[in-house]
């Protein structure tokens, strides 16, 4: 099956984030990007992102994520 990809602003969309804030878990490792081969800009697996949403599911007792709560699981998601 064929990789999906989305763009930087929908995935700071979906995730709750500011794209700069993905821009900067990209420049660190955090979260990477994959780059579009003609434009080299950032795009995301829909897989990873779904990955990261299950997982702050999972963690988030009922009640919805802060940012400051995506960012924490979303670190501690690339450094497992």
């Amino acid at each position: 099956m064929q990789n999906k990809f989305i763009t930087i602003k929908k995935a700071a969309e979906i995730l709750g984030v500011s794209e700069l804030t993905l821009r900067n878990w990209d420049n660190n490792g955090k979260f990477p990007a994959g780059r579009h081969p003609i434009s080299n800009y950032r795009m995301y697996k829909v897989s990873d992102i779904e990955d990261l949403l299950q997982e702050i599911e999972v963690r988030r007792d009922h009640r919805r994520p802060s940012k400051s709560d995506v960012k924490k699981l979303s670190v501690k998601h690339l450094t497992d």
